[in-house]
C-alpha cells in the first residue's frame, strides 16, 4: 500500500517537471522534498477508549522558479487509507505567484485560505499535536460546515504584500485578500458564488505580529432536503458563511507565543461531505445553531536553544458559542529536534468536552516527525 502511494505521488508530483535543467534560463531546477508525521495516540474517553498507533499523513512537494519571478509550486497528501476524498491521496497545493513587487504579490491556483496566523504554518513547526481547534473548525480544516476535509485551503486567487519599510528597511504592515469558490480542495463552485478573505496585520517589533480577518461567503451542496414546512427540495443549498478573527505573535530567541480568537455565523450540514461521489444529504444541524467562537494561547520555551523546548496550550472551541458547549483542552508537551529533519514530541492533555456525560478524560500522544 505505501509503496502504491508513493508512486502515486511522485508520478503526480514530478510529471512534466523532471525534465527541467538548471542551464534553462527560464526554468530553475525544480526543488523536490517531503515529510511524513506518525503518531501514537492514547485516550481514556468514556465509550470510546483509544490506544493506537497511526499516520497522521505523507507530503511531496515539488517547487520552482519560472523567469525568477514567479514561484510554483505542486504538493501532494495520502494518509493512512483511500477510500474517501478526505484521506485518500489528493493534491493539496497546486499554485503559481508572481513575486516580482514586496507590495504586491499575485497567486493562483489551490492554497492556503488566508485566514489566522496558525492556518498557514507547516504542521511540524506549528508546535503542537494539532492545529487549534479554531484553525480547525473555522479555517477549512475539518470545518464546522460539513465541508470535506480541506487542510485549510481552497481554490481562488489572491492578492497580497508587505509595505512601510522602517529606517532598518523592515516592512511594517502585510496585507492579504482572495476570492476563493468556497467548496474546499479540488472541487468546483457548487453555487458559484464566490468566499472573500483577507486579513491585515502590523509588524511594530520584530518577530511580532498583530492582525485582523474576515471571511464572508458560503458553503453549498447539492443534493434533497425538506424544509421546516415539510416540503420537499432538490436541487442547490447554499449556508452563509461569515467569520472574523483577532491574533497576535511574539517570537524571538527560540521563543513563540501566540494567541488568536475566532468568531463564526453561519448554518452548517448535519452530515461531514465524505466525498464519496454519494447523494449529498443537506439536512442542517439544528443543534448546534448558526454561531460558534473559540480561543488558544500558547507559549513554547527553549529548555535547549533550538534543540528541546517545552510548551503549554490552552484551547477552546464553543461549536454552539454557548459554555454548555464548550471543549477545551490543556494542554503540556516537549519537543526534542535531534537535526532538521527529525524532530520528536510528546505531548499530555486534559480535556474537558461539556457535551460529553463525563466531561472530563485524558489525552496523550508521542508523535515522530522526518522532512526529507
Amino acid at each position: 500500500m505505501i509503496k502504491k502511494t508513493l508512486a502515486a505521488l511522485s508520478l503526480l508530483l514530478f510529471t512534466g517537471v523532471a525534465g527541467a535543467q538548471e542551464k534553462n534560463a527560464v526554468f530553475e531546477k525544480p526543488k523536490f522534498g517531503g515529510y511524513f508525521i506518525g503518531q501514537y495516540q492514547y485516550s481514556d474517553q468514556e465509550d470510546n477508549e483509544s490506544n493506537t498507533f497511526n499516520f497522521r499523513y505523507l507530503r511531496l512537494y515539488a517547487s520552482g522558479r519560472i523567469m525568477k519571478d514567479f514561484f510554483w509550486k505542486i504538493q501532494g497528501q495520502a494518509n493512512g487509507q483511500t477510500s474517501t476524498l478526505g484521506k485518500s491521496p489528493r493534491i493539496v497545493d497546486v499554485f503559481a505567484e508572481w513575486q516580482k513587487y514586496d507590495f504586491l504579490r499575485i497567486k493562483v491556483g489551490q492554497f492556503k485560505n488566508p485566514f489566522t496566523f496558525e492556518n498557514p504554518i507547516h504542521p511540524i513547526t506549528q508546535g503542537f499535536m494539532g492545529y487549534g481547534q479554531i484553525v480547525s473548525k473555522l479555517a477549512g480544516m475539518g470545518d464546522r460546515s460539513g465541508q470535506h476535509a480541506s487542510n485549510g485551503r481552497d481554490i481562488g486567487i489572491q492578492l497580497q504584500g508587505d509595505f512601510l519599510k522602517n529606517s532598518n528597511g523592515r516592512n511594517l504592515v502585510h496585507y492579504q485578500i482572495g476570492v476563493f469558490n468556497g467548496s474546499g480542495i479540488n472541487t468546483k463552485d457548487v453555487d458559484n458564488q464566490k468566499n472573500l478573505i483577507g486579513g491585515v496585520w502590523v509588524m511594530p517589533v520584530k518577530g511580532m505580529r498583530i492582525g485582523a480577518f474576515g471571511w464572508t461567503g458560503s458553503y453549498a451542496r447539492k443534493g434533497t432536503w425538506t424544509d421546516e414546512e415539510g416540503v420537499n427540495h432538490n436541487g442547490v443549498r447554499s449556508l452563509n458563511q461569515n467569520r472574523y478573527a483577532f491574533s497576535a505573535e511574539y517570537i524571538t530567541d527560540d521563543w513563540t507565543f501566540r494567541s488568536e480568537y475566532v468568531h463564526s455565523t453561519g448554518k452548517a450540514f448535519a452530515k461531514k461531505d465524505e466525498g464519496n461521489g454519494e447523494a449529498k444529504d443537506l439536512t442542517i444541524n439544528e443543534s448546534i445553531g448558526d454561531k460558534a467562537d473559540g480561543f488558544y494561547a500558547l507559549c513554547i520555551a527553549p529548555v535547549i536553544k533550538n534543540k528541546l523546548h517545552a510548551k503549554v496550550r490552552y484551547d477552546l472551541y464553543r461549536k454552539a458559542a454557548e459554555w454548555n458547549t464548550s471543549r477545551t483542552q490543556y494542554e503540556v508537551g516537549v519537543d526534542y529536534m535531534v537535526n532538521k529533519y527529525l524532530q520528536f514530541n510528546l505531548e499530555y492533555a486534559l480535556i474537558n468536552d461539556r457535551s460529553l456525560a463525563e466531561h472530563n478524560y485524558n489525552f496523550v500522544e508521542a508523535a515522530m516527525s522526518v522532512k526529507f
